[in-house]
């Protein structure tokens, strides 16, 4: 401290030679340059080359060791990542790659858990890596993951993967304590409860692209009700078979019931060819009737209508229409007749015949 304190009796408080310690006026304030020298004394001893004279050093490594800290706070997170802040512990945000900054230890942490990362978990069976197989390619089957109730009653064995990553790596890390089991179950739960709803043919063929869809769905509906922060990205069915006890039975049954599809699409195939030539040929017999009917009944009315007219004719002349109904009836009636003709009054040397048909014929050969 500068001299003019202490010509003042040694305290910059202005107190009276001695201390004040009898004098009535209160107890005496503590010396700001003795704490100073001391707290510099403890910390020289500390650092190298022992005690230094003056406090600039000291408050220069002051300064450095507080910048050090607090650019400590700042952190980067990278593209396939997310940031999780804690204080004190404590979830308080979630960041986005990029540099971010938090308060300096031990008051904020970060993590950095990877968020792009496919996880994927195997049900029903544990593959190599998951197993530790010496063989390649070796598979272990979990039958009482695998074997599953089907909605006609009978049980299938399905082995299924689930592919993952995470979505909120702050409900990730502190919503649930187990997540891969955590997906394991529902993942397990979905897939018997769509199983339970489906008919085991299907599921054996053509019905597995729904049933991966609709467990999907399933799964993450429950892990969203759970803030577990995961996403489902896939369902992907690996086997689906029946029991190994009956495989065999099932395959025999599977073959006649292929046996029955050929026989039906070799019957339909020729009913396909039979039915419509049998119609055909039933329009064909329709459309002759049809036209023997018109054309009687036009015929009929002709007649009718020639009649008719005829009648009217002959109420108008009786004698005259006789007489030409007679001849156009006897020209009809010979028209088709071998006529011969016999002149009884033929004279000596003339043959009373003459054979007209006859004489017909031969101008024709003519």
């Amino acid at each position: 401290m500068p001299d003019n304190f202490q010509g003042r009796g040694g305290s910059p408080w202005g107190t009276p030679p001695g201390g004040g310690n009898g004098s009535g006026k209160g107890p005496t304030p503590p010396d700001i340059d003795a704490l100073i020298k001391d707290i510099q004394n403890k910390i020289n001893k500390f650092l190298p080359g022992g005690s230094s004279s003056g406090g600039k050093p000291i408050g220069l490594i002051l300064i450095i060791i507080a910048f050090v800290w607090l650019a400590s706070g700042l952190y980067r997170v990278g593209p396939d990542e997310q940031g999780v802040v804690l204080r004190f512990g404590k979830f308080i945000k979630t960041t986005q790659p990029g540099l971010h900054y938090h308060i300096p230890l031990p008051i904020e942490t970060v993590q950095t858990p990877k968020v792009t990362k496919v996880n994927r978990i195997d049900i029903g069976f544990r593959s190599e890596r998951d197993s530790g197989f010496s063989s390649g390619g070796g598979v272990a089957d979990v039958p009482q993951e695998s074997l599953m109730l089907t909605g006609d009653e009978n049980i299938v064995n399905i082995d299924f993967s689930v592919f993952w990553v995470i979505k909120d790596a702050g409900k990730f890390l502190f919503e649930i304590q187990d997540p891969e089991g955590t997906v394991k179950a529902a993942a397990e739960t979905a897939m018997r409860e769509v199983i339970a709803k489906s008919d085991i043919q299907p599921i054996l063929t053509e019905g597995r692209a729904k049933i991966e869809v609709e467990t999907q769905e399933i799964i993450q509906s429950i892990l969203d009700e759970y803030n577990s922060g995961i996403q489902i990205t896939q369902v992907q069915t690996q086997k689906a078979d029946p029991p190994d006890q009956v495989i065999d039975a099932f395959r025999d049954v599977q073959a006649a019931r292929a046996d029955m599809e050929r026989s039906k699409n070799e019957a339909e195939a020729y009913a396909n060819d039979v039915i419509p030539r049998a119609r055909g040929e039933a329009a064909k017999i329709m459309q002759a009737a049809e036209a023997y009917k018109q054309r009687v009944v036009a015929a009929s009315e002709g007649e009718a209508s020639r009649f008719v007219s005829i009648f009217n004719e002959y109420a108008k002349a009786k004698k005259v229409t006789k007489d030409r109904m007679y001849l156009e009836t006897m020209e009809k009636v010979l028209a088709d007749i071998d006529k011969v003709i016999i002149d009884k009054n033929a004279g000596s040397g003339v043959v009373p015949y003459l054979p007209l048909p006859e004489l017909g014929k031969k101008k024709v050969i003519n």
